[in-house]
């Protein structure tokens, strides 16, 4: 049997017949947006559904990155311009690649374009419960690496002049920054040096990494680091919620202050800085008030310093006029006590005389007994004699040889001998 013959535009006009038949009513679907771009007041949409990370564990060959199904998705500029200010309304940013979304759509299959999902509606909230999810799974994945708090451990230097700044070159944020700190009340300066970044979109975590990388090579050069993003809406400040961003944060060596939303938008980026302001030009507050207290504590240090000094000064001068009133009495007494010393001495000084003649004068006697004691005379009366050899004692007679002559002294005289 032969097949019947159809033409293209006839086959697929029969595909759409069947599709509007069979699936004629909208449904709510779940899927990643995979691209996102807005053209002639449409928006164009690539969905994905990727492998659950459960299948992983479970050993299968595909990833929690591989797509298990893709379909395109249209949503016409009427009801664009309604979803998407909704959107960016609720969440706080507009609609990007790699979000999760809850679309309202129907089925559509054009002869020529071929099918699509038509987007009626969606549901932000949606959105923002994954994007919270993921925020917590980031925070709780910084605690458990022990670097959720590292940045809070550091203190800003007491003299923070030498700013390093990330942020967009041309942003009115960044001139707001600038204005804020060259024009201070104190009269204060600062040294910044500007590191450009993307501070919106995709590119927002390679780029402030790239700059944090930068400075790090010069960080004995910086003070502190001011991270930077202002003067535009409060939207697309999801590219703040990485965690290699905040990794890189979380252990930079200078402390860091954020300045990048305003009141109501905390990223994970403020969460883990060092100090989290609203705005670039708070975050020029900042600087410009923690450097004036230090100079309010120079001064003040200033002050006690020199009453210390006056007041120490005061001390010694009265301790001088003290002592200059006191020398002409301490003279007197002196020269008083001096006297009364030296009256008493010579009161003492007849007695302590005669005293010391007395026992000078009994040492003497008894020295003219012991020298009496020692008379040679006084020996020979006794009937002692001394012999003499050339007028020396002889003691031992071995010093003697025959024919010497030798001289005895006794009481009555002397006599001589000659050895034999």
């Amino acid at each position: 049997m032969t097949a019947q013959r159809w033409t293209l535009s006839a086959l697929n006009a029969m595909v759409r017949e069947a599709i509007e038949s069979e699936l004629p009513d909208e449904y709510w679907v779940e899927a990643e947006l995979s691209e996102c771009r807005e053209r002639g007041g449409h928006c164009y949409m690539e969905l994905v559904e990727k492998a659950p990370s459960s299948s992983v564990s479970q050993g299968r060959s595909d990833t929690a990155n591989t797509p298990i199904a893709r379909a395109s998705a249209k949503c016409w500029r009427q009801t664009w311009q309604i979803v998407q200010a909704t959107f960016t309304r609720v969440t706080g940013q507009s609609l990007r690649a790699g979000l999760k979304v809850l679309l309202r759509v129907y089925a559509q299959f054009h002869e020529a374009y071929g099918f699509s999902w038509i987007v009626t509606d969606i549901d932000p909230t949606y959105t923002i419960g994954d994007m919270a999810r993921r925020r917590q799974e980031i925070i709780q994945q910084l605690k458990e690496e022990g670097v959720f708090d590292l940045q809070r451990e550091l203190s800003i230097p007491l003299f923070s002049q030498r700013i390093a700044v990330i942020s967009a070159a041309g942003a009115a944020g960044y001139g707001d920054f600038m204005r804020q700190l060259e024009d201070n009340e104190y009269g204060l300066r600062f040294q910044v040096t500007l590191f450009p970044a993307i501070m919106q979109g995709e590119q927002v975590e390679s780029s402030v990494i790239h700059a944090l990388n930068q400075i790090y090579d010069l960080q004995n050069d910086f003070d502190a680091v001011c991270i930077l993003r202002g003067g535009g809406a409060t939207a697309d400040l999801s590219g703040f919620d990485t965690l290699a961003l905040a990794e890189n944060v979380a252990q930079f060596p200078l402390p860091i202050i954020t300045g990048i939303g305003h009141e109501r938008d905390e990223s994970i980026l403020d969460m883990i800085s060092n100090t989290r302001v609203k705005t670039p030009t708070a975050a020029a507050a900042l600087l410009v008030d923690h450097l004036k207290q230090v100079l309010e504590r120079i001064e003040q240090a200033e002050a006690f310093i020199g009453n210390y000094v006056k007041e120490r000064i005061s001390q010694q001068q009265q301790h001088i006029n003290l002592l200059s009133s006191l020398i002409p009495t301490l003279a007197l007494r002196i020269v008083s006590d001096s006297r009364h010393r030296i009256d008493l001495l010579q009161s003492r000084l007849p007695s302590a005389l005669e005293k010391r003649l007395m026992e000078q004068k009994h040492r003497l006697e008894n020295l003219t007994l012991q020298l009496k004691g020692f008379d040679p005379q006084l020996l020979l009366s006794r009937g002692y004699s001394i012999t003499l050899h050339h007028g020396r004692a002889i003691r031992n007679p071995d010093e003697l040889k025959p024919g010497d002559e030798l001289e005895t002294r006794v009481e009555k005289g002397t006599f001589i001998s000659i050895v034999k």
